[in-house]
């Protein structure tokens, strides 16, 4: 039977044309599987009521256009309820805008690079608060006062701190300002840890996003960087508990792409960080993610104990060799497109469509739940995940383990024989790893995690 190969997803993310070694996407967009505009639209009724049912399915089937991508997975990670009208979604959506630029401006007024269109590489206070005091940093800060020093050719060369993404000094206007806000907290008689803190991040940010996502064209415009390091910026500076880490550039890069409004980008951006900022939560003793490391090995035990025991003969009973692929939600093991449908298929089968109200108002989220036992949320609006899980009883005690987990579960799964014959130590177990770049189908890789899933609880269940 002739079959619809698709169209080629790629052209909507073009890549660099010297960058030649980027993997192919297998994504196509197919007639009647991939979630079409026109299929979106039609999904909603005249007041903007949605019915989620419908999309999930279609989403699973064969993920989402990417002229909607962006609008569909504000709906997926919880910034609207589907039960909500245009009006009520509108009027959200503005009073989203108005805090984020509260925010932006809050960081703004602590360093006025942010929301200048150029962003820092290179440290620009001390542990202690100070501003660094370099010579060359300071020429391009102000100029007129540091005549003496090199001229901007040779600053340039030497990598200057202050970059608008190709390493061009700061304009003289804003230098300046720059210089005095970044000493202002060490004229205070307490110097705020926090601020510290959130400056002393910022170059590394700076660092992190002209590394982001360099292949792709979209990327070689300077607005687009600033706008990824602004965002970063400002939600290190809001998230007081966490800050920011090395990974989220690559998680906040697409939303960049997928939605033209700065604060849009950001809140989508900041709902997928309230699924995965536990594994960027660090103490002195561990690393957030080494709990989902600890779920992993426990779900590979059950499902291939002789691989698990494998694992840990060779010194990798800790499972860190799978530390990427859960910090980054397999970013580096998919090529950008086909990152991005495997992350829309993810958060579809996973859909609970008591998200909205879980982020936005927890409290009552609870209230509604403790109110509610013995009522059963609606098992059609569910994610396929989801409905397993509400199926067997996971959510009646801990957090389910979330279906990333399983992914990596069905990756190893099916290297297990190579892992099994051909490893004879942690190398050996990277680098077979490290091929399946660009060599992973996600919807394969989504039905595999969906049977180990199903495995894992039926097994999971025996005494």
């Amino acid at each position: 039977m002739w079959r619809d190969p698709g169209a080629p997803a790629d052209s909507f993310y073009e890549v660099r044309p010297e960058c030649t070694d980027v993997p192919k996407s297998r994504f196509r967009i197919k007639a009647g599987k991939t979630l079409s505009a026109r299929k979106w639209h039609a999904t909603f009724t005249p007041e903007g009521y949605l019915d989620i049912s419908k999309i999930l399915r279609r989403i699973q089937r064969g993920g989402v256009h990417p002229s909607i991508r962006g609008e569909v997975w504000e709906f997926l990670l919880g910034c609207y309820d589907p039960k909500s009208t245009f009006d009520e979604r509108e009027q959200i959506r503005q009073r989203r805008r108005y805090q984020y630029a509260r925010w932006k401006e809050e960081c703004k007024q602590m360093f006025p690079v942010v929301g200048s269109g150029r962003f820092v590489t290179a440290p620009i206070i001390t542990e202690d608060g100070q501003p660094v005091q370099d010579p060359i940093v300071l020429s391009q800060i102000n100029p007129e006062k540091y005549s003496g020093l090199p001229p901007k050719s040779e600053v340039d060369a030497a990598n200057g701190k202050l970059t608008n993404g190709n390493t061009e000094a700061c304009s003289t206007s804003s230098s300046c300002e720059v210089l005095e806000r970044v000493k202002e907290p060490t004229n205070r008689a307490t110097v705020d840890k926090k601020e510290i803190q959130w400056k002393l991040t910022l170059h590394q940010i700076g660092l992190d996003v002209v590394r982001t996502d360099r292949t792709l064209v979209f990327y070689e415009k300077q607005e687009n960087l600033s706008k990824l390091w602004d965002i970063l910026a400002v939600y290190a500076w809001i998230d007081k508990d966490v800050g920011y880490c090395q990974g989220m550039s690559d998680l906040c890069s697409p939303m960049i792409i997928l939605l033209n409004d700065e604060a849009d980008a950001f809140w989508c951006f900041e709902r997928l960080m309230r699924r995965l900022r536990g594994n960027f939560r660090c103490t002195e003793r561990s690393v957030g993610v080494e709990a989902q490391l600890h779920n992993l090995a426990a779900i590979t035990q059950i499902i291939d104990p002789k691989l698990h025991q494998h694992l840990e003969t060779l010194g990798g009973g800790d499972y860190l060799f799978a530390f990427r692929m859960l910090m980054v939600l397999f970013r580096r093991e998919f090529s950008f497109c086909d990152s991005l449908y495997l992350w829309e298929m993810m958060w579809a089968l996973e859909y609970d469509p008591d998200l909205f109200s879980l982020y936005e108002d927890p409290e009552a989220a609870n209230e509604k739940a403790e109110g509610s036992k013995g009522k059963v949320k609606s098992i059609r609006q569910c994610g396929k995940f989801e409905r397993e899980n509400m199926r067997n009883g996971a959510k009646s005690s801990e957090a389910p383990l979330p279906i990333s987990l399983f992914l990596v579960a069905s990756v190893l799964k099916d290297k297990s024989s190579k892992l099994l014959q051909e490893a004879r130590g942690l190398d050996d177990v990277v680098k077979i790893l490290n091929d399946v770049t660009g060599n992973i189908d996600a919807k394969k890789a989504c039905s595999g995690a969906m049977k180990i899933h199903k495995k894992y609880l039926r097994k999971a269940k025996k005494p």
